[in-house]
């Protein structure tokens, strides 16, 4: 598998196999990331076994923005930088990977490494429905947003690559479209209920937030 295939599979992890909605551009500028504090810690749909979880740590003291560590029930894992994003009185989580497949430790395992300079870290859009007592989220997912692309392709500036959807349009542009369609399914899907259970894991502290 090449590459840049891996990093498209690589933000899939996010979404537990299925396949997110990617955008070239993030959906926030500074003045609309906010902090909150009780999204801090880990979250699972069932907090007694060892499911799916996800993770979230503050980048820094005077950083808005969070680790946020994804692990599937086969504890495989995936590291993003995540921000929250108030758009008029809506939450949304803006999460692109940490790392990208290409960056481990010794660059000398790279097989292509010039490949690697072509590569970009995609951004993923999620709305936070609510924060306690449950973090419940809807996610962006390719084969829902088709149906609404095909019914109106002008609804975002978007293209294809390799066969994947692909967001292009601007920071400002993303934000009329995600309040726009806020509460429409073909955006934003089906609600996922997550319990906040305590944190055993550690997390690498040598990532921050996108420049």
């Amino acid at each position: 598998m090449n590459t840049r295939k891996l990093l498209f599979y690589l933000l899939a992890v996010l979404l537990g196999g299925c396949v997110p909605v990617m955008s070239l551009h993030p959906l926030f500028t500074k003045e609309h990331l906010v902090f909150e504090e009780k999204l801090l810690g880990t979250w699972a749909d069932d907090p007694n076994s060892p499911e799916v979880t996800w993770e979230f740590k503050r980048i820094g003291e005077s950083e808005k923005a969070y680790k946020l560590i994804f692990s599937d029930d086969k504890d495989k894992k995936g590291l993003f930088v995540a921000h929250l994003v108030k758009l008029e009185d809506k939450l949304f989580l803006d999460a692109y990977p940490a790392e990208l497949p290409c960056e481990p430790e010794d660059p000398n395992k790279i097989n292509w490494p010039y490949n690697s300079l072509f590569l970009i870290p995609a951004h993923t859009f999620i709305k936070v429905e609510s924060i306690e007592p449950q973090l419940k989220i809807r996610l962006t997912l390719e084969s829902k947003m088709e149906e609404l692309l095909k019914e109106d392709p002008d609804a975002v500036k978007h293209t294809s690559v390799e066969d994947r959807l692909v967001l292009t349009a601007s920071t400002k542009e993303l934000q009329g479209f995600v309040l726009k369609y806020a509460d429409d399914n073909r955006v934003f899907t089906g609600e996922i209920v997550l319990n906040r259970k305590k944190s055993k894991d550690r997390v690498p502290d040598n990532i921050g937030p996108q420049q």
